[in-house]
């Protein structure tokens, strides 16, 4: 074979822990120039069961089995890769045989047996190995029984009777036809042929009698033994899947059915309107959803805390199941809300149903023998009048619930059109809202805050812009109250702080003069108890000097004096500025404002807008700058437009303003460019 290396040959072309394998036996053979075989390499597995030197002439190695495995190779003059199965010395082996080809056109064949564990891998190992093969076969958890041509068994292990009653020594003789469904013995004849052919096969969905007469489903598994290309038994792995068929039963139910009520959820409900929808289309007939939402379920909540919420839950979705109608579906639609649909019910019917409703809820439900009253709202919509759609009808009955809960909630109406004027656009707009982050519509405009008596700009307000591919531009005023309501707003306040601590980083690596920038912080961030850590850990993160960011709050924030003290202390440790946005517009105590420590107010642009004409405005303008001085604090004034609201301002010596006369808020690239670069 020329000066092959064949032991390094052997290593760097079959996988790693193939070679030397200790259960495996591994064979590397190649053709002489007589074109006669030689055992190039075996592992010493290989050659304790053949008594051979690793390398001889194949017929020498293999001696009278060289035979059944030549006429393996010759398989392998079509393909490059072949399995199969051979009995050499009466122990049953799997087979895998490959073509390599080296570069200089040589070709070797890389064989490896790997035994069966019915049987044994060496006829001469030691009796007690012996006994531990058997035992896999005797012991295994799975059920095995091995049959012949004619269907006879010959064998089953104690596995075939824990699973199926059936006694070894009484089935052995039997056929295995005698335990199928008669229906079914055609296809395992068909299943079974194929392993009698010398294929390994499986499938499911056949059955096998218990010994007490019932069936059960089953996986099987059949194995061919073969001995010189001849099947002489099949061994047959029987699984009883009743269990899984059971699980699959109960995820099934888990699917449609809602986990803590156990009622119909959305996922069953848009299944039923989807055959409903096909029934009735071309009939003059309906079907109604009547849509429930507790109110003001969030006190109970709060009061019993999850589970005595859970609880409550069930009580009420058990309630709705008794007063149902019997041809209604009851379906929970998530969180505290609940749809009934009825199928083909007149409007009289419906409102029936609905005022049943109503009235069963003015009865108190039990918690821990606690009487509780839950009131309901109820929005009614009607396939196909308003909606062909399941989302269609569900949002028109949400816009009709939306209705009522305007209107003092614990009623019923149906949808009309009136009522889709403001609903849809909202919903949506908060959906979004939802991806805007995700899909970088968001950015951050800088308004400059003017010094009024030098000009100069020093410090600016970070505002919140919006571009969104639907809507385009929409007003902060439109969708901050939106964000605040649906809970978005903590995702968006850390959104908005993280891009100008960046930007504030940005600028001092550039040298750029510093500067100082205000970020709106909303009452739920402020309050929020990681708020504090969140402030530290960006200026941290990005290297920033704390002085250079300003924490705006609003003046409602203000009014709880414990907790609002608390966390502005605990900004102040930092070094971060503090400003009170808005102020004169909330309901802060003047005695409160004393004992924060707050460095800048700002004030309304209300007071400001007609502060020239005004006399009130103007007399509440002065007031509030002469006691922020007085406090010690900045003023800055919002919303000046006008040369004559400067002039009053610097007379009553307001520090800064900022409004459209110097600048409207612009993108962060025209900052730079009119701002900062310009005074590098």
């Amino acid at each position: 074979m020329g000066n092959i290396d064949v032991e390094d040959y052997f290593k760097n072309n079959v996988e790693p822990y193939i070679f030397d394998h200790p259960f495996n036996m591994s064979i590397l053979i190649g053709k002489d120039k007589n074109g006669d075989f030689d055992v190039l390499y075996a592992n010493k597995l290989a050659i304790s069961y053949f008594r051979q030197e690793s390398k001889a002439t194949a017929t020498k190695f293999f001696g009278d089995l060289w035979v059944p495995v030549r006429k393996k190779i010759q398989k392998l003059r079509i393909q490059r890769n072949y399995k199969t199965s051979v009995l050499l010395k009466a122990d049953l082996f799997n087979l895998d045989l490959q073509r390599r080809t080296e570069e200089s056109g040589r070709e070797f064949i890389f064989i490896e047996l790997r035994n069966q564990l019915n049987t044994l891998v060496n006829r001469d190992v030691s009796s007690e190995l012996k006994r531990e093969y058997r035992s896999v076969i005797e012991n295994n958890l799975d059920p095995i029984m091995s049959i012949d041509e004619h269907y006879q068994v010959t064998y089953a292990n104690a596995a075939v009777h824990t699973a199926f009653g059936h006694c070894g020594k009484i089935l052995s003789g039997s056929s295995i036809l005698d335990l199928l469904k008669r229906e079914e013995i055609e296809a395992f004849k068909v299943f079974l042929s194929r392993a009698l052919a010398g294929e390994s096969v499986e499938r499911e969905g056949l059955s096998f009698v218990h010994e007490s007469g019932y069936y059960l489903p089953v996986y099987l598994k059949a194995i061919p033994v073969l001995a010189e290309d001849q099947v002489q038994e099949i061994h047959l792995i029987i699984r009883d899947t009743s269990i899984h068929q059971k699980n699959n039963e109960k995820l099934l139910y888990l699917s449609y059915h809602d986990q803590l009520t156990g009622i119909w959820n959305r996922h069953a409900m848009k299944e039923h309107f989807k055959k409903d929808s096909e029934y009735l289309r071309g009939r003059e007939e309906n079907l109604s959803f009547i849509h429930l939402d507790l109110d003001r379920f969030k006190l109970i909540n709060e009061s019993l805390g999850q589970d005595g919420a859970d609880d409550i839950l069930k009580k009420i979705a058990e309630r709705l199941r008794v007063i149902c109608p019997e041809t209604a579906r009851l379906y929970r639609n998530g969180g505290d809300e609940f749809v009934i649909t009825l199928q083909n019910a007149s409007a009289t019917v419906t409102e029936r149903v609905a005022q049943t409703i109503l009235a069963e809820f003015q009865k108190p439900f039990y918690y821990n023998r606690l009487e509780y009253f839950i009131s309901v709202s109820i929005g009614i919509a009607v396939y196909p009048e308003d909606g062909k759609t399941l989302e269609e009808l569900l949002r028109r009955s949400e816009q009709a619930l939306a209705f009522v809960k305007e209107r003092g909630r614990s009623h019923y109406r149906f949808y009309q059109e009136e009522m889709n004027s403001s609903f849809p656009d909202e919903a949506l707009m908060e959906s979004h809202l939802r991806r805007a982050i995700e899909l970088e519509e968001l950015s951050i405009h800088y308004q400059p805050q003017v010094d009024l008596k030098t000009g100069m700009i020093s410090s600016f307000e970070a505002l919140l812009r919006w571009n969104n591919r639907k809507f385009g531009f929409v007003s902060p005023g439109q969708f901050i109250p939106i964000a605040e309501e649906s809970g978005l707003i903590h995702e968006i306040g850390n959104w908005v702080l993280d891009q100008v601590c960046k930007q504030l980083k940005e600028w001092q690596e550039k040298r750029f003069r510093p500067v100082r920038v205000a970020v709106n912080i909303s009452p739920k961030q402020f309050r929020k108890e990681t708020f504090v850590d969140r402030v530290k850990a960006k200026i941290e993160h990005y290297g920033i000097c704390p002085s250079s960011l300003e924490v705006e709050i609003t003046e409602s924030a203000l009014t709880d004096m414990t907790e609002t003290l608390g966390i502005l202390n605990e900004l102040k440790k930092i070094g971060v500025f503090i400003s009170v946005d808005d102020f004169g517009t909330g309901y802060s105590s003047l005695s409160y404002l004393k004992q924060y420590p707050i460095d800048i107010i700002k004030i309304d642009r209300s007071f400001i807008q007609d502060i020239e004409s005004d006399a009130k405005n103007e007399a509440i303008a002065k007031t509030i700058i002469n006691l922020a001085h007085n406090l010690g604090m900045e003023v800055v004034a919002e919303g000046v437009e006008k040369d004559l609201q400067a002039q009053i301002l610097l007379e009553a010596n307001c520090q800064k303003a900022q409004g459209f006369l110097y600048s409207r808020a612009v993108p962060v690239e025209e900052l730079v460019e009119k701002y900062l670069a310009c005074e590098l």
